[in-house]
């Protein structure tokens, strides 16, 4: 998913890329409002759009993407007034955050945004929302991924007809087929999945390529609390690997979350499947997967050492634009 950062101060943009590039976004940064009109031809999947901006207000950035573009606006700056929320929102922005923020809700709200304006690829399909979804594939992988799946309906796909006709996800040979909720394994096999291990894969789904986090997936699967059904989410994954057969297409990002590998991924090499009752194995792009014991520790320190160096950057520009 490309994201393109509109913001002036290089501390608060380095440190907002930075984390955000962890999670899967792929980054693009402008400085100012002209050059963020020229990088839309980059067709970004959001835009993070700073309203302090050096050769013109944010206001009239997001009022001129709006003449051109349907693409999502999260306005990211540090005016708390509501008179100043209200008029973003006119003006088509599709939400608004006041820093300092934290992190994680910054990241629920860029992929509540993206998902808002996006076709639900669970929902059910017929000829106007397969087109519709067809036509939304963006330019970069994550997203051409999507649309291509989305629009699977309309060409060749892996099954000649009937309910394999629709909606495919294929990553490492794994076909993933949303709207029969069926999945193929590189061998052809059928994997058979229990209803909330297919939910987890769906979701993964949604986004191949993109980090989603742990609570982000435990709200959307089970509509739970983190504290309730953190260890079920690490069964679930733990059993998906064991029966999909490839320990690389869950793959976990340390101290974040799960991702499926990137759509189009080439398939593995024919081996033999792990015991179905193994433990979540360690994610060969993980290299502290292998020491468990590690992963509270980086959970906790991973976006917990971004966020003071975030917000003391947001402090300083909000104190000079003062």
């Amino acid at each position: 998913m490309r994201l393109l950062i509109v913001e002036d101060d290089d501390r608060v943009a380095a440190a907002l890329s930075s984390v955000l590039g962890r999670h899967g976004f792929d980054i693009v940064r402008a400085r100012t409002g002209a050059r963020a009109l020229d990088l839309m031809h980059t067709r970004p999947d959001l835009v993070l759009l700073d309203l302090g901006l050096p050769d013109r207000d944010g206001f009239e950035v997001c009022g001129r993407i709006r003449k051109v573009s349907n693409t999502p606006v999260i306005m990211v700056t540090a005016r708390t007034e509501l008179s100043a929320r209200i008029h973003g929102l006119y003006l088509g922005a599709d939400d608004y955050i006041v820093k300092p923020y934290d992190l994680r809700e910054l990241i629920a709200r860029i992929h509540a945004v993206v998902r808002r304006s996006r076709p639900d690829p669970l929902a059910p399909a017929d000829g106007d929302t397969a087109g519709h979804a067809g036509g939304s594939s963006r330019a970069d992988g994550t997203a051409t991924g999507e649309g291509a799946s989305a629009g699977g309906s309309a060409g060749p796909g892996p099954a000649g007809g009937g309910a394999d006709v629709g909606r495919v996800v294929e990553t490492r040979g794994l076909r993933i087929h949303l709207d029969s909720r069926e999945v193929t394994a590189a061998d052809d096999r059928p994997v058979v999945l229990t209803r909330k291990e297919f939910d987890l894969l769906a979701e993964l789904a949604r986004a191949p390529g993109v980090v989603f986090r742990r609570e982000q997936l435990i709200s959307e699967v089970w509509g739970s609390s983190v504290q309730s059904a953190s260890r079920t989410l690490e069964v679930h994954v733990a059993s998906l690997r064991a029966k999909l057969g490839d320990p690389y297409v869950v793959q976990t990002v340390r101290g974040v979350g799960y991702r499926l590998a990137a759509a189009g991924a080439p398939a593995p090499p024919r081996v033999q499947p792990p015991p179905a009752d193994a433990a979540d194995p360690a994610d060969p792009a993980d290299p502290a997967a292998a020491n468990p014991a590690a992963k509270p520790a980086a959970a906790a320190g991973r976006d917990d050492a971004e966020a003071p160096e975030l917000a003391a950057a947001a402090g300083v520009k909000r104190r000079r634009q003062a």
